[in-house]
């Protein structure tokens, strides 16, 4: 695992400072603290820092080829590299490393930009070819790396992090209005926008690729998850199909010559991920858990059921539930705003975890891929419905009265009939949107000011779903919504969360349930296998009966939460009306502040429930402070 910079130069008269590449390099320095280096000619400048995995007394980075032609920096792992290492063998290919970067190079040689379909892993790379000039990049198939790019003054710069860009002395900072809107909404920018209107990422499973400096960026997808053709086999062999398919790309990625481990949260996704660690492993797992001082937000005795009955090597730790020391660092870690509270525990957990180990395992991608969000089993209720009632008199019934019904912020979800009945207005796509928007549309149109209106010129962050949506293939309203899933809140939250977190600890984790082919599996299960009469992640928890306890498996759902309620009532009180009321906030002019302040006082007065909007404002301070100072 590492992180990659540089640049192109699309005019070869273009100026670039000589010092900016490294200083680039180095603020990426957590990504690879193991070894780091650059190589410039004439029009590139590629760099790498390096956390050393595969092959550890060699592949450095830069690479270059045998022939001295071809430059590759490379971030992520490729579980298959052996077995394509054979074939290039056998194509007379010869191998000064044992990484698997000098594989990709050689592969790209062989095979030009469509080898990249030939690689099984987690991946961001760019390969220079120095005789033609050509430039190649690529971001593996469900963005588990990351890939930020930039074109200024004649110069196409990347980096695997923002940070590296930001310090590009001309770099435009300018907020894009559109993305600010997609945050307040989703809680996170979607890909390919980043907060900022002059950097963009390179969306999963895409390239990009210049013919020679002075020909025009190519953007191409080599890869997409398709629901087209799912099969119809019984019950039973779908769950042996279950336990072959993990336990297969378990075993494919532990390859390392550095400790690993897993993640241990005591959820049926991890310790999925460890029953099958410790089938495949001749040695002890290790395994990690950390747990809260609040009980209702402790999941470690279900952790230790599984460590016990494996015979893990495990360590868990006990961390406070106000442990909001880390809410100005997330800022610098995320380096546009990021709303999800939960990544202070993945924080800790990643600490723990880098004590013993250097990679780890982790369950992420289980729930998109097998249905395993309560909101999928709320969303077919409703779809039940939008099924038997045409949508004109659906609007006609139920938009009155979403209007007119009490909002019950603080009821249990089946008894906030507003926003079900606003829902049942919708068609599935703007209803699964209204769903699991942080901020609905009343309250995005409330807080932006007069200016970010104008500029949004009636942009709406629905048009993100709407754009997967016309690229889904299937033809069932739960594969429909999981795909949504897959191309924005998985790789724009889940897998933004655990590289940031990760990384932050020179950590490397990977993630099983996304190897690609373990996804084109689950992609053909039929919906009935993947939630079954209320039963998310139906097959998994089937197939794992035999493998974790009873408990484990079927207890209610609890993830790393946060009491944020409680704490912008209590003890961040102060601190929350301090940083939304702020100078920078009020000059930034992107606010309505007004309706922030209404927000601070109902909620802090406790006549409403506001945490989850002040969150995000909270965050979003924290980032606009660091990014304007």
């Amino acid at each position: 695992m590492c992180g990659i910079t540089g640049y192109l130069k699309l005019d070869k008269q273009a100026q670039v400072d000589d010092a900016l590449l490294a200083k680039m390099n180095q603020a990426q320095f957590h990504r690879g603290p193991d070894e780091g280096d650059q190589y410039v000619d004439e029009y590139v400048g590629l760099a790498h820092r390096r956390l050393s995995i595969i092959d550890l007394s060699s592949g450095q980075q830069p690479m270059k080829s045998n022939c001295g032609d071809y430059v590759i920096v490379f971030n992520g792992e490729v579980y298959n590299f052996l077995e394509i290492r054979a074939q290039l063998i056998s194509l007379g290919y010869t191998f000064n490393t044992h990484s698997d970067t000098e594989v990709i190079l050689n592969a790209y040689i062989e095979w030009g930009p469509q080898s990249v379909e030939r690689l099984n892993g987690m991946f961001s790379y760019v390969i220079w070819q120095k005789s033609t000039n050509a430039f190649f990049i690529t971001r593996d198939r469900l963005g588990i790396k990351p890939l930020f790019y930039t074109v200024i003054d004649q110069v196409f710069y990347f980096a695997s992090e923002l940070k590296s860009l930001k310090l590009i002395p001309n770099l435009d900072k300018t907020v894009d209005v559109k993305a600010l809107e997609q945050y307040f909404a989703f809680g996170y920018v979607a890909e390919p926008s980043t907060i900022y209107q002059s950097v963009q990422k390179l969306q999963p499973g895409h390239t990009i690729y210049f013919e020679t400096p002075q020909s025009p960026m190519k953007i191409n997808q080599y890869w997409d998850v398709s629901y087209a053709k799912q099969t119809d086999l019984s019950e039973q062999e779908y769950i042996e199909q279950a336990v072959t398919q993990l336990k297969k790309s378990v075993d494919s990625h532990m390859m390392a010559e550095v400790p690993l481990g897993s993640f241990l949260s005591g959820g049926v996704d991890s310790s999925a991920v460890v029953a099958m660690m410790s089938q495949v492993s001749e040695q002890k797992v290790k395994t990690c858990s950390i747990g809260f001082d609040v009980k209702d937000y402790n999941e470690t005795d279900f952790a230790r059921m599984v460590a016990k009955r494996y015979n893990t090597d495990h360590q868990e730790n006990i961390v406070k539930s106000d442990d909001f020391d880390l809410l100005d660092m997330l800022a610098e870690l995320y380096d546009e705003p990021y709303a999800d509270s939960s990544a202070m525990p993945t924080y800790r957990v990643c600490e723990l975890a880098r004590k013993k180990v250097t990679v780890c395992m982790s369950g992420d991608g289980a729930d998109e891929l097998l249905a395993g969000y309560r909101r999928y089993a709320l969303m077919m209720n409703e779809q039940k419905v939008r099924d038997k009632i045409p949508a004109a008199v659906r609007k006609a019934i139920f938009k009155p009265l979403g209007k007119l019904y009490p909002k019950l912020d603080w009821a249990p979800r089946f008894l906030r009939a507003k926003t079900t009945f606003q829902s049942l207005a919708m068609d599935i796509v703007e209803g699964y949107f209204h769903g699991v928007s942080i901020m609905n549309d009343e309250q995005r149109k409330a807080l932006f000011s007069p200016q970010v209106h104008e500029q949004l010129a009636g942009y709406h962050a629905l048009e993100v779903f709407r754009e997967h949506e016309a690229n889904f293939d299937g033809d069932d309203p739960l594969s429909l919504i999981q795909y949504l899933d897959i191309k924005t809140y998985l790789v724009g939250d889940i897998l933004t969360k655990v590289d940031r977190a990760s990384m932050a600890h020179s950590l490397e984790v990977r993630v099983p349930f996304l190897d690609h082919e373990f996804v084109e599996w689950s992609a053909k299960v039929p919906p009935r296998m993947r939630l079954k009469a209320g039963q998310g992640k139906y097959v998994l928890k089937k197939a794992m009966e035999d493998h974790l306890p009873h408990d484990v498996l079927y207890r209610s759902k609890m993830g790393f939460r946060v009491p944020l309620t409680d704490w912008f009532r209590g003890p961040l009180k102060q601190k929350l009306r301090d940083a939304l009321l702020s100078e920078e906030m009020h000059e930034s002019g992107l606010f309505n502040m007004n309706t922030i302040r209404q927000w601070i006082d109902d909620h802090q007065s406790g006549r409403k429930e506001y945490s989850a909007p002040l969150w995000t404002l909270l965050m979003f301070a924290s980032f606009y402070r660091q990014a304007t100072s």
